[in-house]
């Protein structure tokens, strides 16, 4: 007896289900993404093109730290000490464009295991101007993130003035 004869016969005496049809309950949405998605939100908006930010220079080094980091850890991200999880290339993109890359690039970041990435801005020499535009707003942008801890002009080997390490604060998982 083949395997199809000997299915047939082991399923002979079952009766099927008269009701095929299954409803599922709606999944809730956790707390943690409504709090989460609120923020990216908030984050978006005060995250203002149009804010006078401060006048930044192409070689001039950018460095930020809040409250409360501890110096040990400012000065391991200052030499590059960290690994960084992640890169973003902000190279040919305008205002409008590098704002959500970035916007995207953090909230991604946020999400994987680590806490230091790296964020190319360059100096501005192809810019209209000469002027460093993309590394002036990432500089406003960042501080202005409340995920954003410290971030700190790259070493000459990782991009050094037209780059920066950014450390993050972790978000919180609830299993």
């Amino acid at each position: 007896m083949d395997d199809i004869h000997l299915f047939q016969d082991a399923v002979k005496d079952i009766t099927p289900l008269q009701y095929d049809k299954i409803t599922h309950a709606p999944t809730p949405k956790s707390k943690l993404s409504r709090s989460y998605n609120k923020e990216q939100n908030l984050v978006a908006d005060t995250l203002s093109d149009e804010a006078e930010v401060e006048k930044i220079q192409p070689n001039d080094i950018l460095s930020y730290c809040q409250r409360g980091i501890q110096k040990r850890v400012f000065k391991k991200l200052r030499r590059g000490q960290y690994i960084t999880i992640d890169e973003l290339d902000l190279h040919g993109a305008n205002l409008k464009q590098a704002k959500r890359l970035l916007l995207h690039f953090l909230e991604d970041a946020l999400q994987v295991e680590g806490s230091c990435v790296r964020i190319i801005h360059g100096k501005g020499h192809r810019s209209a101007n000469k002027e460093p535009v993309l590394k002036r707003q990432t500089n406003h942008w960042l501080q202005h993130h409340p995920r954003v801890l410290a971030f700190h002009s790259a070493q000459p080997k990782d991009g050094g003035a037209g780059a920066i390490y950014v450390l993050l604060r972790r978000t919180k998982t609830h299993a």
